[in-house]
């Protein structure tokens, strides 16, 4: 194998032409790593991001691996919100057309002002959004689309769940969210949120900042102290009255959507989903999952973009036609009570236990559109039980289980 060594602030790189194709070698102080990296757009190397390394298509007939700093994989923040722009607008429209009714459009800015109590527990935020609405539609009963692009002085507790170390840290936080109720219980409820995160670590020594910069192709410097960000997101979705068609058809959208990015995305995306979205207290799932990934940074910048837009499109492509199947569907009293029943479960979650709805109230947000995803009725009953082999009962012995719904039938 002939390649090429690099020297960067994280190690020695050595690259080359193996027998499978490209093979990447990291080699740190103690440990060589070795690893055959994705190629992306431009030929760059999805492997490790943050050392901004690509392959010269251009050596495409060579025996040789050549590697260069580049700036793509930077940090842009007017891509992220115009491609969720975009996003929010596209799935709007989409879903008024199935529907047949206008979603109210609220656009809302929040000054530091607003943030409600100025303590360390409730820090100041502000920001922006376009909070998209519908109540008592044909077809939902409430659902809103949700795009905000928040700056805060200090991370809150929900997002650091995985980066302790940025606790206190200055952030921005783009998103996409949307929650959907149909009126009609055969129709599932549904979630997705798509959203990336920036912290601004704090530099106790104002001299290390640029004591080990490197610079890219374009001349830019890259500081220690760069800002850090990361993706997450998914889509879920909860019925109510379970057809094994609707969860294989969601789920084979969220395969679809993320094996680009490599082939355990999401197999290892749903079990995530299906622990995430688990009501510990009532020892039962929320729904029939789909997929769940946070802290996602190494993709790198472009390759979170991808990643978003991909889970965006399979929403598009799969549950408007779920709900096109089952909106006809008869139904009378006892399943709307069932279906009030479950919605219970789904405000019990979203108030307990989402990291979303954590993270917008710890950090002062816009409490009517971090609320907006509740459904408008939900019942409880007192230790109450579905008839044995009745329609309800099924939920919960059939499709409140984990499965591979892939392989359903």
């Amino acid at each position: 194998m002939v390649g090429c060594v690099l020297n960067c602030p994280k190690g020695f790189i050595f690259g080359g032409a193996g027998a499978q194709g490209p093979e990447l070698y990291f080699c740190t102080v103690n440990t060589l790593h070795r690893t055959t990296p994705k190629m992306g757009p431009l030929g760059q190397l999805r492997t490790n991001p943050r050392l901004g390394l690509r392959y010269g298509p251009q050596y495409a007939n060579h025996n040789l691996l050549t590697m260069t700093f580049i700036s793509n994989d930077r940090l842009n923040l007017p891509l992220a919100r115009h491609t969720l722009l975009d996003l929010q607008q596209r799935i709007v429209s989409s879903l008024e057309t199935l529907d047949g009714t206008t979603f109210i459009q609220n656009t809302w800015k929040k000054e530091p002002s607003q943030a409600g109590a100025q303590s360390t527990s409730h820090p100041s935020l502000s920001g922006e959004g376009v909070t998209c609405v519908i109540e008592g539609g044909k077809l939902f009963e409430r659902g809103v689309v949700g795009f905000s692009h928040v700056q805060g002085a200090s991370l809150p507790n929900a997002a650091t769940v995985e980066r302790s170390h940025l606790k206190g840290s200055r952030f921005e936080a783009l998103g996409v969210s949307l929650v959907l109720h149909p009126e009609n219980p055969y129709c599932p409820t549904v979630h997705m949120n798509v959203r990336v995160l920036v912290a601004y670590p704090k530099i106790a020594d104002p001299k290390q900042q640029t004591s080990s910069s490197i610079k890219s192709v374009d001349g830019q410097t890259d500081q220690s102290a760069a800002p850090i960000f990361w993706f997450g997101g998914g889509m879920d979705l909860t019925p109510y009255y379970g057809f094994t068609e609707d969860a294989k058809a969601f789920h084979q959208a969220c395969k679809e959507a993320l094996t680009p990015f490599g082939a355990d995305w999401y197999a290892r995306s749903k079990q995530a989903c299906d622990a995430y979205f688990f009501l510990k207290h009532r020892q039962e799932p929320r729904g029939i999952g789909g997929i769940f990934y946070d802290d996602v940074s190494e993709l790198g910048f472009m390759g979170g973009i991808d990643m978003t837009k991909r889970v965006g499109e399979a929403f598009l492509q799969a549950y408007p036609e779920i709900v096109q199947r089952r909106r006809s569907t008869p139904f009378g009293e006892r399943e709307r009570a069932f279906q009030a029943y479950r919605r219970g479960r789904y405000v019990e979650f979203n108030l307990a236990l989402d990291r979303g709805t954590l993270f917008g109230l710890q950090s002062g947000g816009r409490t009517e559109s971090i609320l907006m995803s509740l459904p408008p009725m939900a019942t409880w009953r007192y230790d109450w039980n579905p008839e044995p082999d009745s329609a309800e009962a099924k939920l919960y012995t059939d499709y409140l289980v984990p499965r591979d719904w892939l392989q359903a039938s």
